[in-house]
């Protein structure tokens, strides 16, 4: 069977704890918006079929940006939650043509610093698992779980503790399905994992590279401008 390999930007955040005038994926970063230093991650790979980024309906930055009009990258209209826009994102491939047997990568907007080494890792160690893998990181540092009064409760066991990163990849049909089946059980989805763990599947961890940074705040930008810079 030939398989086919798209991506699903969701974009339709306004990032709030970055304190900006603007969403996130929109601040400048070396000269360029952080979104368009995200796709620049996906652009151009040879096995990469096409791009949808979820957007705000009436988002008025997108359409001034030159990669607007790039014909690998189509637009959807986003929703209020994160599932919202991926599941819309999801249709749109759909009417791209893609099938329930195609891969999806959804990769977050404001994580611009994406390896190709990491893409392909992903691509190859995922491409024959039977529910699908995200990018991760061990934990590195002593873990703490805090009680409601700000203390120390125990220390946790780091070896067992991953960060989880984007890209995650995925089936479209089974990730549509969980996606769509925790919204309407009521269950708070943080990303496309959890949803296949929701649904009883155990996504596989492949490790990348730590520098894989999503900018929330804004000592991440500050980070990520000399980064581009050096």
């Amino acid at each position: 069977m030939f398989e086919q390999f798209w991506v699903v930007i969701p974009a339709a955040g306004v990032g709030s704890r970055m304190r900006a005038d603007r969403p996130k994926q929109y601040l400048q970063v070396a000269g360029r918006t952080i979104i368009e230093h995200t796709l620049d991650c996906f652009l151009g790979h040879s096995r990469l079929r096409q791009l949808v980024v979820s957007l705000a309906v009436d988002d008025p930055y997108w359409p001034k940006l030159s990669c607007a009009s790039d014909p690998r990258i189509c637009r959807a209209d986003g929703g209020g939650e994160r599932a919202d826009s991926v599941l819309a994102g999801l249709h749109r491939l759909f009417e791209l043509g893609a099938s329930d047997e195609d891969w999806v990568l959804v990769h977050d907007a404001a994580r611009p610093n994406l390896s190709r080494q990491d893409l392909d890792r992903l691509l190859a160690q995922v491409q024959g698992d039977p529910v699908g893998g995200l990018l991760a990181v061990p934990a590195r540092d002593t873990l703490k779980r805090a009680g409601a009064d700000g203390r120390v409760e125990e220390t946790i066991d780091r070896s067992v503790i991953w960060q989880a990163f984007t890209p995650q990849m995925f089936r479209l049909g089974m990730l549509q399905h969980a996606l769509a089946g925790a919204l309407e059980a009521g269950v708070a989805i943080t990303d496309e994992a959890s949803a296949l763990e929701w649904a009883g599947h155990r996504p596989k961890l492949v490790e990348g590279r730590a520098d894989n940074l999503k900018v929330t705040r804004p000592e991440d930008l500050r980070w990520l401008e000399q980064h581009l810079q050096r």
